[in-house]
C-alpha cells in the first residue's frame, strides 16, 4: 500500500513537470520574431530601454522563488493584505515642530470678532462716518496728492474687452514706461481671484507675465494693484514680496471693516504672515477706503463732487453721473472754485490715513482707450494742478504720477527705504475673507459657482505641472499651452462670474497638457499593452491603480515581469445596469518618487492573481431591472437594509441602510467610534427684490433636507483593494471608497459626489459632515493651498457672511480629534454649528445679482466633485508656541520635507523657443504641525531643518553654480555660488534659484 502511494505520487510530478514543460516550449515557439521587412512587435521606442518584458518564459524565469502573496479572506468578511516588505519610518525633528511667532497689532480674526457690522448711515459716505479737519493742519506739512490714471481691463470678458485693452496699450507709447511715467503694477498675466485660485497657478500666472513685461516692455514690477478680487488672501502679499515687489494696494474688503480701519488710521499697514519669525514676509499694503475704484468714490467720501472731476462725463458723452451734477470743463473763470470743492475732498481722504501723502486713482474698467479720453482727463486736471500749486496758502502739492510714486513719496517721508516698516505704522495678519459691499450682500456664493470649471480648471493644473517635460513650458518658450490656465485664476474666471461662451477653457491650448505618454506601444500582434505611471510627488507613494479593460481574462505584470495581485470589478454605467465587456482592473503599485513605473498588461487564462469583488444591491422596494453578466454574480436585496460597515486595517466606517450614506468610523485601537454622518441639504433664495446670484449668497433661511422622490439605490462592492458604497439619489451619487492599503491611502475615506440639479429653480445643494468633535464655533481653512486660517462662527453676522472659500481642505478639531475635509476643488465652506462642516456643491439661479454678469447660473453641468475624508488623533506631543496658520500640512501630506514647485528650464536671451543652459528651480519647505499622532504612514519621512544639498539631487550631473533669485527670475538675491549648493529654507518659505550644470 505504502509503494502504490509512492508511485501514484512520483507519477502525478512527472505528469506536472512534463505539462509545464510542453507550455514553455509552445511559449518559445510562438515567441519568433517577424520575418526581416516585416513589422516587428516591439514595445513602445520610449520604453524599450526599461528592458520591458513581454515572453512568459522570460517571466517564469523572474518570478521563480517568487510566488505572488496574495490577499486573503479572514473569518469576519474582511480582507487583508500581505505583510509590507519595506518598513517606513516617521522621523521629524522637534526644531521643524517650531514657528516663532512675533504678535501682530491687528489679527484680523480678532478684528472681526470686535466689530458690530451695523451698517450705520455714514451720511454723503453712506458706508462710512462724517470727516471733519480744521484749515490749519497742513500749515506745518504740505499735502502732496498724487493722482494716478489706471484702467482695469479684464482680459477675457468679450473679444470687445480684448479689442479695447490693445487700444488702451497703444495709445500709451512703450516710452511712457521707460521714462516712468507708465507703470505696469502687479505684473501677473492676470489679476488672480485670490478666493479659489491654487498658489502654484498663482506663481505661474506672476512668472508667465512678469517673463513677458521683461522681454517684450522692459518692465519690473515695483508694486502690486488689485482692486477688484472678492476678497484678499494673505498668499498674494507673500507671493508679491518674494517677487521683490515691495508695496500693494487692495480694494474690495467688508465695508465695517473699511469704516473701522479708516477710523483708527490703519488703511496703510504692513501685512505679514502670521507663522513669519522675523517679520520678512512683510509688504507695505496700502487699502483704498470707499465703495468702488471708480472716479466718483476715490476722489473723496463725497461722490456726488468727486463724479464731477471725472472727465470722461463730460455732458454729450456716453456716461454721466447718476446723482445728476455733471462736471464742467475746468476754465480760467472757474478753476478757483473747483479747485477749492476738489480740495476738500483730497483733505477728508487724507485724515484717514497716517501720512500727508495722498493716493487719488483717477479711471474704471476699459478706461483710456480713446485720446479724446486721455485729452479730457490731462487738460482739465493740469489746469486744477496749475492753479492748487500756484497758491502756498493751501498747502498743497498736486501732481500725476504712478502708484510707486506714491509709495516711493510715503517712504521718503517717513524716512525710511522702500519695504520697509514706516514708525508707528500698524503691522497685520490674516485675510480679508468674507466681502461684503453693501448691506448684508456677501460675495461668497462665487465660491462655489460653476463648479464644473473650478474641477477641470485643477485637474488642468495638475496635468500641466506633473508632465515629465512640463516643467520646461512656462519658462522654455512654450508657456502659450498654459495661458488657458493663467487666464482661469483671473477674478471672473474662477468665480464663475462669467457668461458661459466665455466659461469653456480654451482646450485647444492646454489640450497638448493631458498627453502624458503613449498607453501603449505601436499596432503589433502581441498579446500585451503598457501603461507608464508618472508619480509628480516628492515621495514615494503606495497607491492602488485602477485601470479599464475589455476582457476579464487578464493579468498585470510590474517592471521586472513580475505579475501583481489584482481586483477585478465591474465598471456601472447606472444603479443597476453593469456594463458589458469593461471591467476595472486593480492593482496595488508603489511608485518612485517623481519618477515612472511601467505595467504591463497581457491576455491570460491564468486566474490564480486575480481576485473578483463582491457585489450587492440593496434596491428598498423599488421594482427596477437589473443588468448583470455572468463574470460578477450580484445578490440583490429587494426591501429595506439594514446598517452595515467597511473595514480594512486602519478603520471601520459604517453606514446607514435606508439611505446608504456614512454614519460613523471606528479606528482600529479606538475603545469608541466616532460619529461622522452625511447629509444633504437644500439652500433656496430669497423672495424679495434681491436674490442669490453667481456671485451673492442670500439664502431664505437655514437650508433644508434634500427630500428625493424615492428611496435610493445602494450598491456595495467589497474587495482586497478597495471597497465602496455608491448610493444613487435623484439629483446626487455618492461614492464612498475604503482603500484597503497600507499607508495614508488606507486611513481617509475617499469620497466622491456626482451632482447634477438641472431641473433645480433657485436651489443651491449642500453636503453637512456631522461628528461628536467638540469644535464649538471654531473650524479651519486653506488659503490657496498654501496656508491655514483660523475661522470663526459668528452668531452676529447672517448666514452667508459664515462661509469660506475651501480652494483645497478644511478642518475642524477638539482636544482629541480632527477631522480633515481634502478637497480636489475649490467650494465654498463652513461650520454652522459645533462639530460639523458644510459645503455647498452646486448652485442653480435663475437671476442676475446686479455684479456685472448679467445673467444667472443655468449653464450646470453633471459635475462630480472629489474629497478625501480624514480623521486624526491629536497628541499633546508639540507644546510649542504654534500661531494658527503655521497649523498647514497634516499628516496626510507630510512625507517630503520640501515641495518641487517648478523645475523649468530658463529661455535662451537669444530664442526664447530654445532653453538655455541654465534651469529655474523652486522650492517649497512645508510647515508641519507635529500636534498629530503619525502611525501607519507607507512612507518614509524625515526632515533636515530646512537644509539641503542641491548638488547631491542631480545623480550625473555636474552643478557649475547656484543663484538665488526672486520668485519669478527677475532680480538676483545674493551672489552666484560656483562652490557651494547647500541651501537652507525657513518653515512654509518658497525660494528660486537658477542653476547652471556644467
Amino acid at each position: 500500500m505504502k509503494l502504490k502511494k509512492q508511485v501514484t505520487v512520483c507519477g502525478a510530478a512527472i505528469f506536472c513537470v512534463a505539462v509545464f514543460s510542453l507550455y514553455l516550449m509552445l511559449d518559445r515557439v510562438q515567441h519568433d520574431p517577424a520575418p526581416a521587412g516585416g513589422p516587428r512587435c516591439c514595445p513602445h521606442p520610449g520604453l524599450s530601454r526599461l528592458h520591458i518584458k513581454d515572453s512568459v518564459l522570460e517571466l517564469t524565469a523572474n518570478a521563480e522563488g517568487q510566488p505572488v502573496l496574495l490577499p486573503f479572506h479572514t473569518p469576519n468578511g474582511s480582507w487583508v493584505l500581505p505583510p509590507e516588505s519595506r518598513p517606513s519610518f516617521y522621523s521629524i525633528s522637534p526644531q521643524d515642530c517650531q514657528f516663532a511667532l512675533v504678535p501682530p497689532t491687528h489679527q484680523m480674526l480678532a478684528v472681526s470678532g470686535l466689530l458690530p457690522f451695523d451698517n450705520q448711515d455714514g451720511g454723503v459716505w453712506k458706508q462710512g462716518f462724517d470727516i471733519r479737519y480744521e484749515p490749519q493742519e497742513w500749515d506745518m506739512e504740505t499735502l502732496q496728492v498724487f493722482v494716478v490714471p489706471h484702467s482695469h481691463n479684464d482680459p477675457g470678458e468679450t473679444p470687445w474687452g480684448v479689442g479695447r485693452t490693445v487700444l488702451i496699450l497703444g495709445s500709451a507709447h512703450c516710452r511712457l514706461v521707460g521714462n516712468g511715467q507708465l507703470e505696469m503694477v502687479t505684473g501677473g498675466w492676470v489679476m488672480p481671484d485670490e478666493a479659489n485660485s491654487h498658489y502654484f497657478a498663482m506663481i505661474d500666472q506672476l512668472i508667465e507675465g512678469h517673463q513677458w513685461l521683461e522681454k517684450n516692455i522692459g518692465a519690473t514690477p515695483r508694486s502690486g494693484w488689485a482692486v477688484d478680487p472678492f476678497g484678499h488672501s494673505s498668499t498674494m502679499p507673500y507671493l508679491l514680496r518674494r517677487s521683490n515687489l515691495t508695496s500693494m494696494l487692495i480694494q474690495r474688503v467688508h465695508y465695517s471693516i473699511k469704516k473701522h480701519f479708516a477710523a483708527t488710521q490703519n488703511l496703510e499697514f504692513m501685512w505679514r504672515q502670521s507663522w513669519d519669525p522675523d517679520s520678512s514676509t512683510e509688504i507695505f499694503c496700502h487699502m483704498m477706503p470707499f465703495y468702488s475704484y471708480d472716479v466718483p468714490h476715490t476722489c473723496g467720501p463725497d461722490p456726488k463732487v468727486c463724479c464731477q472731476f471725472d472727465f470722461k462725463r463730460l455732458p454729450g458723452g456716453r456716461i454721466n453721473c447718476p446723482w445728476k451734477v455733471p462736471p464742467r470743463a475746468i476754465t480760467e473763470a472757474n478753476v478757483a472754485e473747483r479747485a477749492q470743492l476738489l480740495l476738500d475732498q483730497y483733505r477728508k481722504k487724507s485724515k484717514l490715513y497716517r501720512s500727508k501723502v495722498l493716493l487719488v486713482p483717477l479711471g474704471d474698467d476699459f478706461r483710456y482707450d480713446k485720446p479724446q479720453e486721455w485729452d479730457a482727463q490731462f487738460l482739465n486736471y493740469q489746469r486744477l494742478f496749475d492753479f492748487l500749486n500756484a497758491h502756498p496758502g493751501l498747502h498743497v502739492q498736486a501732481q500725476f504720477g504712478t502708484l510707486s510714486d506714491y509709495f516711493d513719496a510715503v517712504y521718503k517721508r517717513t524716512g525710511i527705504v522702500p519695504g520697509m516698516r514706516p514708525p508707528g505704522f500698524p503691522v497685520l495678519s490674516g485675510d480679508f475673507f468674507a466681502y461684503a459691499d453693501r448691506e448684508d450682500h456677501y460675495w461668497t456664493g462665487y465660491y462655489t459657482s460653476r463648479p464644473f470649471y473650478k474641477s477641470m480648471s485643477r485637474v488642468l493644473e495638475h496635468v500641466a505641472g506633473a508632465e515629465p517635460h512640463g516643467w520646461g513650458w512656462v519658462l522654455g518658450g512654450q508657456g502659450n499651452h498654459l495661458l488657458g490656465l493663467g487666464l482661469d485664476t483671473w477674478g471672473k474666471g474662477l468665480t464663475g462670474g462669467r457668461g458661459p461662451e466665455l466659461a469653456v477653457p480654451p482646450m485647444g491650448r492646454v489640450k497638448p497638457a493631458l498627453v502624458l505618454w503613449g498607453a501603449e506601444p505601436p499596432p503589433c500582434p502581441v498579446p500585451c499593452r503598457f501603461v507608464v505611471v508618472f508619480n509628480p510627488l516628492e515621495q514615494e507613494r503606495l497607491s492602488v491603480l485602477s485601470l479599464l479593460v475589455n476582457t476579464p481574462r487578464v493579468r498585470v505584470l510590474n517592471e521586472e515581469g513580475q505579475p501583481l495581485a489584482m481586483q477585478l470589478s465591474a465598471q456601472w454605467n447606472s444603479a443597476t445596469d453593469m456594463v458589458p465587456d469593461v471591467y476595472q482592473v486593480s492593482v496595488m503599485a508603489r511608485l518612485p518618487a517623481l519618477g515612472l513605473s511601467i505595467l504591463q498588461l497581457c491576455k491570460s487564462f491564468d486566474s490564480h492573481t486575480t481576485l473578483k469583488s463582491s457585489e450587492r444591491l440593496y434596491l428598498h422596494g423599488r421594482d427596477l431591472p437589473v443588468r448583470k453578466h455572468e463574470t460578477f454574480p450580484v445578490r440583490i436585496i429587494p426591501g429595506a437594509a439594514e446598517d452595515f460597515c467597511l473595514q480594512n486595517q486602519h478603520m471601520q466606517a459604517c453606514f446607514s441602510g435606508p439611505s446608504g450614506l456614512l454614519k460613523s468610523v471606528h479606528r482600529s485601537g479606538d475603545e469608541q467610534e466616532q460619529t461622522l454622518s452625511s447629509q444633504f441639504l437644500v439652500y433656496g433664495t430669497r423672495s424679495s427684490k434681491d436674490k442669490s446670484g453667481a456671485y451673492l449668497f442670500l439664502p431664505d433661511g437655514e437650508a433644508k433636507p434634500y427630500a428625493p422622490k424615492e428611496p435610493p439605490v445602494v450598491r456595495v462592492t467589497e474587495g482586497p483593494f478597495f471597497s465602496e458604497v455608491a448610493c444613487y439619489y435623484q439629483h446626487v451619487q455618492q461614492t464612498v471608497r475604503l482603500y484597503n492599503v497600507p499607508g495614508v491611502d488606507g486611513l481617509s475615506l475617499d469620497v466622491s459626489y456626482l451632482v447634477d440639479i438641472r431641473d433645480h429653480v433657485n436651489k443651491e445643494l449642500a453636503l453637512r459632515l456631522s461628528t461628536d468633535i467638540e469644535s464649538e464655533d471654531t473650524f479651519f481653512t486653506d488659503l490657496n493651498g498654501f496656508q491655514i486660517q483660523p475661522r470663526r462662527y459668528l452668531k452676529k453676522l447672517p448666514l452667508q457672511a459664515n462661509f469660506y472659500p475651501m480652494p483645497a481642505m478644511a478642518y475642524i478639531q477638539d482636544k482629541q480629534s480632527r477631522l480633515t475635509l481634502h478637497s480636489a476643488q475649490a467650494l465654498g465652506v463652513s461650520s454652522l454649528h459645533s462639530g460639523q462642516l458644510e459645503v455647498i456643491l452646486d448652485r442653480r439661479l435663475m437671476q442676475d445679482d446686479n455684479r456685472g454678469l448679467g445673467q444667472g447660473l443655468k449653464d450646470n453641468k453633471q459635475t462630480c466633485s472629489h474629497f478625501r475624508l480624514l480623521l486624526e488623533h491629536r497628541t499633546s506631543a508639540n507644546k510649542v508656541r504654534n500661531p494658527p496658520a503655521a497649523r498647514q500640512r497634516l499628516v496626510y501630506s507630510a512625507g517630503s520635507p520640501l515641495l518641487l514647485l517648478s523645475f523649468a528650464s530658463v529661455p535662451s536671451p537669444q530664442d526664447d523657443s530654445l532653453p538655455s543652459a541654465e534651469m529655474a528651480l523652486i522650492l517649497h519647505r512645508k510647515g508641519f504641525d507635529c500636534g498629530l499622532e503619525a502611525k501607519n504612514l507607507g512612507f518614509n519621512c524625515t526632515t533636515s531643518q530646512g537644509k539641503l544639498v542641491l548638488g547631491s539631487l542631480f545623480q550625473g550631473l555636474e552643478l557649475a553654480s547656484m543663484q538665488p533669485a526672486s520668485l519669478t527670475l527677475m532680480y538676483p538675491l545674493g551672489t552666484t555660488s560656483p562652490n557651494s549648493t547647500a541651501i537652507h529654507l525657513e518653515p512654509m518659505e518658497i525660494a528660486t534659484f537658477r542653476l547652471r550644470f556644467g
